[in-house]
């Protein structure tokens, strides 16, 4: 089931295109993962879908109707993104800022009512940042506050959460901790998460549909068996990639890779993974 599709977008900055004639299906209660080469229109696909930038033509359907048609609360209800380098004002604390996650559902001069402070503290809850509630977000860690800001798109009770690089700057232990978090949002309360990795074996790990885009036109689509091969890798990154399989999930992970110089390039490559302990054996 599809709520959320494009229809021949184009999305430019000045004279420059950067999304082109672009047609996608995001499935809903799935996590869907974008990937692709720096600069291939992966934020600015996530801008054009969640109306932060215009698309200059084509279409953005949510539920059947144009985004452009929807009010500004009205959008906001049904769908939050969490930008690559979310910033707030200084000196706000954990709980003023997911707060602000209650605007679409405010009415009059915005007072928050017992029901409002119900959803923060359930936001609170659920990303495990209760404790943090009265501290200021400046003090808090890159991965608490990564989570802080989850918890504030969560207040907007939307069903869609569109992510842009959710796991920057983080360790490895708080990227995991992360993307936990949003795979137990979409398993265990249905929300729709959309989100642009750079790594391909957590993309592929936690996906249940994958888009692979490159010059903002999209290469490949489908889960992360049809996505992360030798051939769709040599398309998007002009990598040779070795790939094997997770033996904890059973997904698809690159294990190794080479730098393929364009006179090497060549479209006869298999697409089967290697099973992880064939790609380690030794002779």
């Amino acid at each position: 089931m599809f709520r959320l599709a494009t229809q021949n977008i184009n999305v430019g900055y000045g004279e420059q295109l950067i999304v082109k004639d672009l047609n996608i299906e995001i499935p809903d209660k799935q996590i869907t993962t974008i990937i692709g080469a720096n600069g291939c229109g992966k934020s600015t696909l996530l801008k054009a879908i969640t109306r932060i930038i215009r698309h200059e033509s084509g279409s953005v359907l949510l539920d059947g109707e144009h985004i452009s048609k929807l009010g500004t609360k009205q959008l906001a209800k049904k769908m939050a993104i969490l930008p690559q380098t979310p910033e707030s004002a200084s000196g706000l604390t954990v709980g003023e800022l997911v707060s602000y996650g209650r605007f679409p559902h405010q009415k009059g001069f915005g007072r928050l009512q017992a029901a409002d402070h119900e959803v923060i503290n359930w936001a609170l809850e659920v990303t495990g940042t209760i404790g943090f509630k009265h501290r200021e977000v400046d003090a808090l860690s890159g991965g608490q506050r990564q989570r802080v800001w989850i918890a504030m798109a969560l207040a907007q009770e939307t069903d869609i959460i569109f992510l842009d690089e959710p796991t920057t700057y983080l360790d490895m232990a708080h990227q995991l901790e992360v993307l936990e978090l949003l795979q137990h949002l979409n398993q265990e309360q249905g929300r729709t998460i959309v989100m642009v990795l750079h790594d391909l074996n957590q993309a592929a790990r936690f996906a249940d549909h994958m888009i692979a885009l490159k010059n903002g036109e999209v290469v490949k689509t489908g889960d992360a068996h049809a996505i992360l091969t030798k051939k769709v890798l040599q398309q998007v990154f002009d990598i040779d990639g070795e790939i094997g399989i997770d033996p904890r999930t059973g997904k698809p992970m690159c294990i190794t890779y080479n730098l393929i110089r364009p006179e090497e390039l060549t479209t006869n490559e298999e697409n089967e993974p290697i099973p992880a302990l064939m790609s380690h054996s030794i002779s």
